[in-house]
């Protein structure tokens, strides 16, 4: 469909591309060529306890989070955050920050990039490396591409190890 200005208008289901595992899964929604760059989108699914991602910053865009369900732990900055169903949060550009579930409580979250930037196929490489087709050099290499750069932040690393022994 085509409004007055000749865009084109989309839908889309969370199904319609799922990379990952049950554990964690990438719901590719809109990437940004498909909104004139305005934003990209992506629907994440947790299982309790798992990670979503590793620490990182972008240099181009703010990174929303939507918590559609469950429950969410979130470093933003210096400070970890627990988002529950309704809540959302904004991370501005060069902000470092990581999510994953709660140990207790799965979570389904609404993951909004503004301005859009083409994040599809770092997506796509992500599910490649959980396949173990890919390498983490090839991921290292493309950080510029896709605006996803990785911090070192051991206060998460030693948060999300809390929480796996929560698990065992």
């Amino acid at each position: 469909m085509t409004d007055i200005t000749g865009h084109e208008s989309g839908v889309r289901s969370p199904d319609d591309e799922v990379v990952g595992t049950d554990r964690a899964s990438m719901h590719l929604l809109f990437d940004a060529s498909d909104t004139d760059d305005a934003l990209s989108t992506l629907e994440v699914r947790l299982q309790a306890g798992a990670d979503g991602a590793a620490p990182h910053f972008h240099r181009r865009s703010s990174e929303m989070f939507y918590v559609v369900d469950g429950e969410l732990r979130v470093m933003t900055g210096d400070r970890i955050v627990t988002l529950g169903a309704g809540n959302s949060l904004v991370v501005p550009p060069l902000m470092p920050h990581a999510f994953g579930a709660t140990p207790d409580t799965a979570a389904r979250v609404l993951i909004v990039l503004t301005p859009g930037v083409e994040r599809f196929e770092y997506f796509r490489l992500l599910g490649r490396i959980q396949s173990g087709d890919a390498s983490l050099e090839e991921l290292a290499a493309v950080q510029d591409e896709f605006d996803n750069h990785f911090v070192d932040a051991p206060q998460w690393w030693q948060e999300r190890q809390l929480t796996r022994r929560g698990d065992e």
